[in-house]
């Protein structure tokens, strides 16, 4: 074998391995990846039961209801809603006409979280939700904002 053949055997050599070690991590972070969607989202996308996901929108006025520790609720993006359970600690900023995000698996019936995240005001919303909401036609511009910062 001449030097030109071994030093090319050892780049490809290298190439092969590489190309299976970033093959293997990704392999391995495909179910801690989890992506966001609003409810019109997932019910377009038609997701398998079982998927993990991020699920962004308005707890649906008069979905709100508690048992025990658990909670069942519907996340609203003003088109569609998915039913939510979650049991453990909500937090406080959590009630029904605010905003939310729920992380979680879907199942057959909605979705069971593991997460519950809630916002403070439409600064601190992830930007998808927004999106969504101005799709839904139920953004308001100024919501939440009046009255904070500095005064004139």
């Amino acid at each position: 074998m001449t030097r030109r053949r071994k030093r090319l055997a050892l780049i490809v050599s290298a190439l092969i391995v590489l190309g299976s070690g970033l093959g293997l991590v990704l392999y391995a972070l495909r179910d801690n990846i989890v992506f966001f969607y609003g409810p019109s989202e997932v019910y377009a996308k038609d997701l398998p039961p079982g998927t993990r996901l991020r699920i962004g929108g308005l707890v649906k006025q008069g979905s709100l209801t508690r048992e025990g520790t658990s909670v069942r609720f519907e996340v609203t993006d003003g088109k569609r809603a998915i039913p939510v359970t979650y049991s453990g600690a909500l937090p406080d900023l959590f009630r029904e006409g605010q905003g939310v995000v729920a992380e979680g698996v879907l199942g057959t019936s909605g979705m069971t979280a593991s997460t519950i995240l809630a916002k403070h005001d439409e600064r601190y919303m992830p930007r998808e939700v927004v999106d969504a909401l101005k799709k839904a036609g139920r953004w308001q511009e100024n919501a939440g904002t009046a009255g904070m910062g500095g005064g004139s």
